[in-house]
């Protein structure tokens, strides 16, 4: 395989998002249109080119075909992202993961391994935790 292509900032988040949809081997449209929005709303991507997303996409693929895959997937995002930034990026995983209403075992143990990997701390995991299952609630 070729060398692993380089990340930026912004392309790390992306990564993290598209891990933790991927991680059921089901990406659901609900959790597609969730990145959408992150991407095009919230302020951290304001000048991210959303062309990007299928090379990172593709990366995130790519790596988890690969025996070590997981553990080279967070090496990149750890070296690309500022530390200050590893809570929103498991605040967008966590969205990511209750836009379908539903959180399957592997993402619940994708997002274990992100609040480890990003050295999350437990209690603030659970308040991020809590507001994403408070803003995915239905009627």
């Amino acid at each position: 395989m070729s060398e692993t292509p380089s990340l930026t900032a912004q392309d790390a988040l992306c990564a993290v998002m598209i891990a933790v949809s991927a991680s059921d081997e089901n990406i659901r449209t609900a959790e597609l249109v969730k990145i959408t929005n992150i991407i095009n709303n919230l302020p951290v991507f304001a000048d991210y080119d959303s062309d990007h997303v299928p090379r990172v996409s593709q990366t995130v693929f790519d790596l988890f075909d690969q025996e070590d895959g997981l553990d080279a997937l967070f090496g990149l995002i750890r070296e690309t992202l500022p530390e200050r930034l590893n809570e929103t990026a498991y605040a967008l995983a966590c969205d990511v993961a209750a836009a379908d209403g539903e959180i399957a075992q592997s993402e619940l143990r994708m997002l274990e391994e992100m609040r480890y990997e990003l050295n999350i701390d437990r209690l603030h995991a659970a308040a991020i935790e809590r507001g994403a299952r408070a803003r995915h609630m239905t009627l």
